[in-house]
């Protein structure tokens, strides 16, 4: 049986063109900003690390974030992000898709390479439609025509995280000490991502660049099953 999909959560034209060409070297994403001749290409996919999601339910929010945690008492004001869709409990490989745009500034030559999104790979199976991925505090009833929903980042950092061990994962993020962060002991992966772990669970939080948040993309199978999930960083200078 096909999976029917959810015309109110099916992504747009531009947004499949550029969810199916991130992940696909050799691609033209985009152009680069102000200068339309340019061209914004995929470069590579590199895999970074494997999250281990234990529970089956999945976080895509920030780590930490200004407009939801109360530094003065070091706790969370709202719940995370977590996805209302569930995944089979296992380890999955966290991959990044690369760009090259060479740019100009001020006399400069850029390379202008750029992370334009970060996914975690549940199977190999082909993706046969994109759909925005739902938090379970989000109703689909309330999307307005063309509304995406996202997490936010004002640190410009997003996190994927074991919702079960999130407390855990989540909290060297939240440690303060006269109002300065106290120093993560993490794994630091390859440009500027961290892995952190809680080994009671056996569950992970690996984070990724995220301009401001973003959006988070469900790549469904025909049969509906959930082949990938994918946030675009948004620091790419593409222009679709």
């Amino acid at each position: 049986m096909e999976w029917p999909g959810d015309a109110r959560l099916a992504a747009g034209p531009e947004a499949v063109r550029y969810l199916e060409a991130a992940f696909t070297p050799g691609a033209q994403l985009g152009t680069v900003y102000d200068d339309p001749s340019t061209p914004v290409m995929v470069t590579g996919v590199e895999r970074t690390t494997t999250i281990r999601i234990p529970s089956g339910r999945l976080i895509v929010d920030a780590p930490w974030h200004d407009e939801i945690f109360d530094y003065r008492n070091g706790s969370p004001t709202s719940p995370p992000r977590e996805l209302a869709v569930r995944i089979p409990p296992g380890t999955y490989p966290v991959e990044i898709a690369w760009t090259a745009g060479p740019y100009e500034f001020m006399g400069e030559h850029f390379d202008g390479i750029a992370c334009a999104a970060t996914r975690i790979r549940l199977s190999d199976e082909p993706v046969a439609g994109w759909e925005m991925g739902l938090g379970i505090h989000d109703a689909v009833d309330r999307l307005q025509p063309g509304e995406q929903v996202q997490f936010y980042s004002d640190a410009n950092v997003g996190c994927f995280a074991d919702a079960e061990a999130w407390p855990t994962l989540v909290a060297p993020f939240r440690t303060f000490v006269d109002g300065r962060p106290v120093p993560r002991d993490s794994e630091q992966l390859p440009y500027g991502c961290e892995r952190l772990s809680d080994e009671t669970l056996q569950a992970d939080l690996v984070t990724f660049a995220a301009e401001s948040g973003g959006v988070v993309w469900l790549g469904r199978t025909r049969s509906g099953a959930v082949a990938t999930i994918v946030v675009s960083s948004g620091n790419s200078d593409a222009e679709a």
